[in-house]
């Protein structure tokens, strides 16, 4: 499988929280995602970017908060989150980048 640019439209970028440095103990791995992205794209584009097998995927909308910018009312965007578990055996080392 070759990396595609529809692929790189789907993964935005990794999300390195402590939340997600737990899920990696577990095989997992998190990205942001294009919202509108859906779990049979989002496993394709991880294991043609990454050359890995993907075992399942679990997505999250983050709803955009309401902040004040110069004391203006502003809304930050929704983010949808995935949850990629890999097969045994897989790894994706997110600190190095693409």
């Amino acid at each position: 499988m070759s990396a595609k640019a529809e692929h790189y439209d789907v993964i935005r970028k990794p999300v390195i929280t402590e939340k997600a440095t737990m899920a990696s103990d577990a095989n997992a791995v998190v990205f942001e995602v294009a919202i509108d992205a859906n779990k049979p794209q989002i496993k394709e584009a991880v294991e043609a970017l990454f050359n890995v097998k993907v075992k399942a995927v679990n997505t999250t909308i983050t709803k955009g908060k309401v902040k004040r910018f110069r004391g203006q009312l502003g809304s930050r965007k929704d983010v949808k989150k995935a949850y990629v578990t890999l097969e045994e055996g897989n790894t994706i080392d997110v600190t190095t980048g693409l």
